[in-house]
Parts: C-alpha cells; structure tokens; sequence
C-alpha cells in the first residue's frame, strides 16, 4: 500500500496543531464542534448537491481507494506481455488461451482473451481504447468531488465565522464573553481552509495521479496486446513497450534485462 495519502495528511495536520503549541495555544481550543460540524458537514452537503446520489456513493468507494492503493509499475507488465509474445510466436495465438488466465492484470488477461478469440485488430483497439476512455472518465470525475470539496470548504467556512460574528454583535453587552466569541467565529475559517488545503485537494489530486498510473498500464497493455495478435518479434515488442515507460522505470528495466 502507497501511504503517501495519509502521512501526508497526517504531517499536515500535525505541523498545525505543534505550530498551536508553540504560539501558546491550546490545541482543544481549535477542536470546537458547532464550526467543524458545520464545514464539514456544509462541504460534503455542497459536493453531494452538485451531483448524483451515484457520485456521492462512488467518492466513498474513490476515498478508500486513495487510502489504501498500491502501486503497480508499468514496467512489472513487460516481461510478462513479451513472455505471451513469444509464446505466441513459438507456438501459435490459440496457445496464449490457457496463458492468459494465468495473467493477474484483468486487463491484459480481457485482451489476450480477444486477440485469441479471433477479433478483428480494429475492433480489438476500438474495444480496449474505450474501456481505457471509459477509466480515465471515471477517475477524472472521483478526482473533480474532492476538488469541489476544497472549494467549497473555505467559503463555507466564511460562512460560519459570519454566523460567529451576528452571534458576537447579539451579545455586546456582555463584553467578558467577546473575545471567546470571536475567537470560536473563526475558528469556521480554520477548519475551512485547513480541510480545503490539507486533506480535499490533496485527495484529490492524488486520485488525479492515480488514474494516471492506472492510464499508463493499459495504454502499455493496448499496445501490448496488439503486438502479441500481429506475431510481433518478442525483442521488438520489448523495445516498443519499454518505449512508452516513463524515463526512471526505463532505466530500472534496462539494468533488470
């Protein structure tokens, strides 16, 4: 599991409260239920009301996903994508069939399945470049709720130190209580621009990354799994995918070979 997610929250979080410390607050003072309920409960009202129900569920599902995602490399496809081109070569595309369910990339393992199922090289690309479409829509779209979150938790943050400070004016005269008031007023606008910049957007650029690495692996597997159905040679279907690696995994898989 890729932890980047939440030690990074975790670190965020963290410099903030010692900062409190050593200013000379108390770190239970920034803790105060009524403008944390009402930022994070007005964010997650506001995502929710400029989609569907469907979106609101998928971002629990996106959420857990950015938590808990594991990276896997592009480059652990290579030699398992040449592997099947040269079983292809050698003995036939027929062969791969009982290959493929060996693979543990469902995607791969959907394509070699087609390329042995006689698809026509067309509709196979057309076939494996839509679910590709399809994926980067989906991850594109979990990624835009958490950044709509992050804009509309400082605002709604604004809010509540307003609420705080209508609050303020209806007791002027009590004067020993205003500065706890106005102290609790904007505390809103903490928690709306610390949730915004320390735990929204980070999430969701960080599921924008993800779909990008998802994105990388099976454009490798479309070419892949087009080499492997032409009879591709299995050094040139190495070079070719080794190709499209980013620069660093490139070279790893070049020192590995």
């Amino acid at each position: 599991m890729d932890r980047a997610t939440p030690i990074g929250v975790g670190l965020g979080l963290a410099a903030i409260l010692v900062a409190n410390v050593l200013e000379g607050g108390n770190p239970m003072s920034l803790l105060l239920l009524p403008p944390m309920l009402l930022v994070f409960g007005g964010t997650v009202g506001a995502a929710v009301a400029g989609g569907t129900m469907a979106d609101a569920k998928h971002a629990v599902t996106s959420l857990k996903r950015a938590m808990a995602w594991k990276a896997t490399p592009p480059a652990e496809l290579v030699p398992v994508v040449v592997s099947l081109a040269d079983k292809a070569r050698r003995e036939g595309l027929l062969m791969l069939e009982d290959a493929a369910k060996e693979v543990d990339d469902d995607f791969l393992r959907r394509g070699v399945s087609l390329a042995v199922d006689g698809t026509d090289p067309d509709e196979l690309r057309e076939i494996l470049e839509s679910e590709l479409f399809a994926k980067r829509s989906a991850d594109k779209h979990a990624a835009k709720f958490f950044n709509d979150m992050g804009g509309y938790a400082p605002t709604i943050g604004i809010i509540g130190t307003v609420m705080g400070l209508v609050h303020v004016l209806e007791n002027l005269s009590q004067p020993e209580e205003l500065g706890h008031l106005i102290a609790g007023a904007f505390i809103a606008t903490l928690w709306g621009v610390l949730s915004a910049n320390v735990v929204w957007l980070p999430i969701g650029s960080r599921l924008s990354r993800i779909g990008e690495l998802e994105a990388q692996r099976m454009e490798l597997v479309v070419e892949g799994v087009m080499a492997i159905q032409a009879g591709s040679n299995p050094r040139v279907v190495a070079q070719r995918l080794q190709s499209l690696l980013p620069a660093e995994e490139r070279e790893t898989e070049q020192r590995a070979a």
